[in-house]
């Protein structure tokens, strides 16, 4: 499939972009190389081939939740540049 430079020049018109004449040339270049990829791609015998949505199978990638013990506060505190009572020093943020 071949696209012309008035398909490239109604759809930048769609998209409200301004191109001037060399972008719109190398647009043409870039998206028929593209097109006619698409179009090997379409002759490639898929019979018995299952649709997937995803190049790898992943059932769960999460951990269990597991319960575990709180980190004390004298230790959480011990990197932080400022603290106060007890708790972190952070700039204000409006």
């Amino acid at each position: 499939m071949k696209i012309t430079k008035e398909e490239v020049i109604h759809v930048a018109n769609l998209a409200r972009l301004d191109l001037d004449e060399a972008s719109i040339e190398k647009f043409v270049g870039q998206i028929g190389t593209i097109l006619e990829y698409v179009d090997k791609l379409n002759q490639v015998d898929t019979e018995g081939i299952k649709p997937t949505s995803h190049a790898i199978f992943l059932s769960n990638a999460f951990r269990e939740d597991e319960e575990k013990q709180h980190l004390e506060r004298d230790l959480s505190l011990a990197n932080a540049p400022e603290q106060e009572d007890g708790s972190f020093i952070v700039p204000k943020v409006i």
